[in-house]
């Protein structure tokens, strides 16, 4: 006899896509800025006396820039971008204010303890988005940045300010290369500049399976 046929009556896996453009690239472009802008400071291609105006502009500029880029992160549901600028908008905003309320040319051994702390803070972003190696890469010298900064207000040497502004000077092109990259993605739809985005169900690889497919909330779970 015939084995009766049951027939399956869940619904149909669906996927749905929100239109959300990534925020990678705005957070990157004021974290471009900001770190140009002081590293000119700490290499002495401005006078002191220029600390207050760049503090102010990177106040008013980078700083809600990059939480306008941690809102979006969280709303698409991307962790490292929205913990990575999130962290970064603190910092920026820590500092600007610290300069703007310090005498020009002045160090503080309590703001370089901060930016230490900035800078393990930052490390948790910056290991666990190593899928994306252009993201890893402005995380990884952001936490560098944060360092050698922190020292440098720490110790009150021009030797660590010089690294400071040079490390400042390689996050700012890198930054500017990453935002350009996921730009130029988002836009056509192809990565003509290398991201190098590692394939894994997190950063975007297809299910395996139907069940798979009816808990996920998009395509790609993280931008």
């Amino acid at each position: 006899m015939a084995e009766p046929v049951t027939l399956d009556r869940r619904p149909a896996p669906l996927v749905g896509l929100r239109p959300i453009a990534t925020p990678l690239p705005l957070g990157f472009l004021g974290q471009a800025v900001a770190s140009w802008s002081f590293a000119c400071l700490q290499l002495s291609w401005i006078g002191t006396d220029q600390g207050h105006t760049v503090a102010l502009a990177v106040l008013v500029f980078t700083v809600p820039l990059q939480l306008v880029s941690t809102i979006w992160g969280f709303v698409a549901r991307d962790p490292v971008a929205a913990t990575g600028t999130g962290l970064l908008a603190g910092g920026w905003a820590a500092t600007a204010l610290a300069t703007l309320t310090s005498p020009p040319g002045a160090t503080s051994a309590g703001l370089g303890v901060v930016l230490v702390g900035i800078a393990v803070a930052l490390a948790v972003p910056a290991l666990t988005g190593v899928t994306r190696l252009a993201a890893f890469a402005v995380l990884a010298l952001s936490v560098a940045r944060f360092a050698t900064t922190g020292v440098a207000e720490l110790v009150g040497t021009q030797l660590w300010l010089t690294v400071a502004g040079w490390v400042g000077f390689a996050l700012a092109i890198t930054s500017t290369y990453a935002a350009l990259a996921f730009e130029i993605e988002a836009a056509t739809g192809r990565p003509l500049l290398p991201i190098i985005r590692w394939a894994t169900k997190a950063s975007g690889a297809a299910p395996t399976d139907a069940e798979e497919v009816w808990r996920e909330p998009g395509v790609r779970r993280q931008l």
